[in-house]
Order: C-alpha cells, then sequence, then structure tokens
C-alpha cells in the first residue's frame, strides 16, 4: 500500500507522518508540542491504494467542509486556534501560507484504535454481505430489503485501526470492548451514532443523504473528554447521496448518484483487478470528481 507524501520538511515545522491523503507536521523548535498541523493533500486513494492523478483542490474542499462541520456539531473536537499573539501583541497567521485553506491546527490526542463506521443505508460492503447472509457485520436485517435501502435504524458498525501497511478489520461492539473497554466503547457508540442522526438530519434539509460515514476518536489528556478528531463527514470519508435523484430514479445505481469518491471507486472496480499497480485515472474521471466534490461543498454550506 502506498504512502506517498507531496510534502517535506519547511520553515518552523518538521514533517512527521504521511497517510494516504494527509500529512502531519509539528513545529519544529519544540514549542506547542501539544499540537499537530493536519494538511489535506490533493491525493485521492481507493481499495487501499494512492492513485494518480489526484483531485485538484481535493484538499481545500475536504479541510473547508470538515470545518465547517465542525463548526455545526455540539462535540469537543480537536481544533485549536490557528492564529496567535506575537511578542509585540500582533495576530499572527499560524498555519504557513503554502498550506493556506488545506490544513487545521488541532490538539494530539490519545487516539482509539477503532474507527466508528455509522450505516444509515445498505450499499457497499455491506450490500455485498446481506446478499450473503443478510446482515451486515454480524447484525441480522429484515428480509427483503434492496442495495441502497434505507435500514430499519442506523447500524453502529466498528472497525479496528490496522497498524499502517495492514488492512482494518470490521469488529463486533463486543470486541470494541475488549479494545477499550465497556465505558469507553459505549460512549464511541452513542457519540457516533448521535452525531450521524445531526447530520443526516441536517443534510436533508439541503436535498443530501447522508448514507454512511466514519468518525475517529481520541481523549483529551488535558480534560479526559472523548473528543472528535481527524476530518469529519467529508466526501472521502463518507457516502453523500442526491436526494432527488433518490426519490425518482429507477434503478439503483441511478438512486444513489454519488458526492463522493464513489465515482473513484466504480471507474476502478470496473477498470482493475486489484493486482499490481492501478491504471491512472482518466481526466474524466478527475474532472467528475472534483465538480461533486464542489457541488456538495455548495449544497452543505450555502
Amino acid at each position: 500500500m502506498g504512502r506517498v507524501s507531496e510534502s517535506t520538511d519547511l520553515a518552523g515545522w518538521k514533517h512527521v507522518y504521511s497517510g494516504k491523503v494527509r500529512d502531519l507536521y509539528e513545529r519544529a523548535d519544540g514549542s506547542a508540542s501539544d499540537t499537530l498541523l493536519v494538511v489535506a493533500s490533493d491525493r485521492v486513494s481507493a481499495f487501499d491504494h494512492v492513485l494518480s492523478p489526484g483531485i485538484p483542490g481535493k484538499g481545500e474542499l475536504l479541510t473547508t467542509l470538515s470545518l465547517w462541520w465542525f463548526d455545526q456539531l455540539d462535540v469537543p473536537n480537536h481544533l485549536v486556534a490557528d492564529h496567535e499573539l506575537t511578542a509585540s501583541g500582533e495576530l499572527t497567521e499560524v498555519i504557513p501560507p503554502r498550506f493556506a485553506g488545506r490544513a487545521m491546527l488541532v490538539k494530539k490526542l490519545e487516539m482509539f484504535p477503532v474507527e466508528c463506521v455509522v450505516r444509515g443505508y445498505l450499499t457497499g460492503s455491506g450490500w455485498k454481505e446481506y446478499l450473503a447472509s443478510q446482515s451486515v457485520c454480524g447484525i441480522p436485517l429484515p428480509e427483503g430489503l434492496s442495495n441502497g435501502d434505507r435500514l430499519p435504524e442506523p447500524l453502529y458498525t466498528p472497525a479496528y485501526k490496522a497498524p499502517m501497511g495492514e488492512h482494518d478489520e470490521n469488529i463486533s461492539f463486543e470486541q470494541s470492548i475488549e479494545l477499550v473497554g465497556e465505558a469507553d466503547a459505549t460512549a464511541l457508540r452513542d457519540l457516533s451514532l448521535a452525531i450521524y442522526a445531526e447530520a443526516s438530519a441536517l443534510a436533508e434539509k439541503r436535498g443530501v443523504i447522508l448514507a454512511d460515514t466514519k468518525f475517529e476518536f481520541g481523549r483529551d489528556a488535558a480534560t479526559g473528554l472523548i473528543t472528535l478528531a481527524d476530518e469529519v463527514l467529508t466526501s472521502d470519508s463518507s457516502r453523500y447521496w442526491d436526494a432527488t435523484a433518490y426519490a425518482t430514479a429507477e434503478t439503483a445505481e441511478g438512486r444513489m448518484a454519488s458526492f463522493d469518491k464513489q465515482i473513484v471507486r466504480d471507474w476502478l472496480a470496473a477498470n482493475w483487478d486489484q493486482t499490481g499497480t492501478p491504471p491512472e485515472l482518466p481526466n474524466s474521471i478527475v474532472e467528475k470528481t472534483a465538480e461533486r466534490y464542489r457541488e456538495l461543498l455548495t449544497r452543505l454550506t450555502a
């Protein structure tokens, strides 16, 4: 699995890690050791591979959407002020100009090794499992559901966050208790379901369906609070559909008209057998994905 960085050390900041999409920096002089700079790149990933080319403007679009959602949600989050006073009393921007618009200054947290997935609709890997066993992540479901159907109630289906280079693994709620303890596992579940309910209701008012999403949480060492971290409710971490298309389309594919990187996943699934190096994305897919990312941001935040 590729780990690619478009970034190197720069004045005042030390590059410490690159994931598939984001790069992390800390202060080079060791000051503010409890904070990180999280930079969203234009890289795009699918099936655990970083693809080429990236999606122009994606990093800024996703950062803008994350910041907007953090502002909407009444839960503790990891953001810290990205301006500070100089010795002379002047207000100065902390985020380097090079990363303006696509970076967040955040508090370091003790991250839970659980990815908190909430599914409101039957789709993706959940649909495949339902066809095989009439269940999703081991949770039984009623007969007769179709691809894209709304579930009787949102499902919390956690995953174990595997070490770098390995695949995350779907786990049961009981297994999440073994990982983090009953109190924290219950809090993660309840927080995830509550955030999903709030966000999906807000999205529906704007003509958008939040089909599923994933959250990451950590504990703030200073306060002890479980805190929402990473990106939140973006086109990379969520499935968003057009509500009008969902209500009127005659096919499953039509009603799941996507505002997320499902466009990339679908093209890749049809043009790659998931062995070797993924093929380069055609310009039409890159442009369509960027357009849908922009449209989602406009719909939600306008």
